[in-house]
């Protein structure tokens, strides 16, 4: 073992891609990504204002929107240069005031104000979605509030009959709505998963022994893999301790619970990580099609790990992929010991759900069977082809 780590070392020092994989790749990756999120809120997000009425109440509704800082109101005269702004991804939401919005409004009409906004960004969607109707129903509650006042109604009263009940919405764990916290740690264990499968894909593709036309795997094979598993699991667990010492030592993100039990998270979820790709590169045993077929397997972890979206309304094949994704389950950990303080014996609990790659592991081994059995009989029948062919011609010979 000691000299395949040798061997393993030397495959790595001589692999500049290999290399960057396993050391500035990561660190830079992670910084940036953070860097993306830093500002923690998104901040004057273009929004396409379609003023019909052009009227002093639609500009002091403007002007509300322009007090908002996460919206940054953009006039357009027409509404469709204002859709097609929208779809052009020029802005990321629509207002669209209607004609005589004012003149419904003061005689007791009920005036519709459009708020269009692309789905297809789900946070930035959202938050515009809510801050637009916040913005709007501000300052259209001043002009509900001035009308009761000159209807003689008392001052106390208008708070009281426009809105009777107020609620009020306190994210428990995130309370500044700071997407940092929320975002980047889902984020960044998504992209070290990513990096580890690429670096151990790799790794794995340098065990194939061409042949001509096919690629064939080595007769200790196994070693091999062991060997890999004990070379780049502490250095990919170097790169998640290097997330977690970011975010919650440099950066003081708030944590309930015990960092050291999401280091152990981490090593299940790379050891996870590392039987699901050694099952594809046996069904692959190609390095192109085996890195493809990794990439395409683990580039959408992270929209399945039920972060920005719940995973009760996924459908039920997105919930089966969600199985077959180790960071998915180590991240129910990463939230129960970040934000319920969760203790060890409920993390050992979740353990059990990274049960689903021990059968993942029994079909890398059976098919590791078949292919090795194939591979033998290949051999031994192109031994034997050519003594046959000896003894045909010696038989000829003797006939002639």
């Amino acid at each position: 073992m000691r000299a395949l780590l040798k061997q393993e070392l030397n495959r790595l020092w001589h692999s500049p891609w290999q290399l960057a994989l396993v050391t500035y790749i990561p660190l830079i990756s992670i910084l940036c990504l953070w860097w993306l999120f830093s500002a923690g809120l998104p901040r004057q997000l273009p929004v396409a204002v379609v003023d019909q009425d052009n009227s002093q109440l639609t500009r002091m509704l403007t002007r509300n929107l322009t007090a908002n800082s996460v919206i940054k109101p953009i006039a357009y005269a027409q509404l469709a240069d204002g859709e097609a702004a929208m779809k052009q991804a020029e802005v990321y939401a629509l207002v669209l005031f209607p004609h005589q919005f004012k003149k419904s409004l003061l005689t007791s009409g009920s005036p519709t104000v459009d708020i269009r906004y692309n789905s297809q960004f789900l946070l930035v969607g959202k938050l515009l979605s809510s801050q637009l109707q916040m913005s709007l129903g501000a300052g259209l509650m001043e002009v509900a509030g001035m009308n009761q006042l000159l209807s003689g109604v008392n001052r106390a009263s208008v708070a009281v009959n426009l809105s009777p009940v107020t609620s009020q919405t306190t994210a428990l764990f995130n309370r500044n709505n700071n997407y940092v916290g929320f975002l980047v740690p889902p984020v960044l264990i998504a992209l070290i998963q990513l990096i580890a499968m690429m670096t151990f894909v790799n790794a794995l593709n340098s065990t194939l022994i061409n042949k001509g036309d096919s690629y064939l795997l080595p007769s200790d094979f196994w070693r091999q893999v062991v060997c890999k598993v004990l070379f780049y699991t502490p250095i990919m667990l170097l790169h998640g301790c290097f997330i977690l010492a970011w975010l919650y030592g440099y950066l003081n993100l708030p944590f309930a619970g015990s960092l050291s039990l999401l280091v152990m998270a981490l090593v299940m979820m790379l050891l996870a990580l590392w039987t699901l790709v050694i099952l594809v590169f046996l069904l692959m045993r190609e390095p192109a099609r085996s890195v493809s077929f990794c990439t395409a397997l683990f580039a959408p972890a992270f929209a399945f790990m039920g972060v920005t979206f719940p995973v009760n309304d996924m459908p039920q094949l997105a919930q089966w992929w969600r199985l077959i994704m180790p960071s998915s389950h180590y991240i129910d950990s990463h939230i129960s010991v970040i934000s319920y303080g969760a203790q060890t014996p409920q993390v050992l609990q979740q353990f059990l759900s990274y049960g689903y790659f021990l059968i993942v592991l029994v079909l890398a081994w059976a098919l590791e069977r078949m292919i090795s059995s194939k591979q033998l009989s290949n051999q031994q029948s192109q031994i034997q082809s050519p003594d046959e062919s000896v003894v045909v011609g010696n038989n000829k010979g003797a006939s002639l």
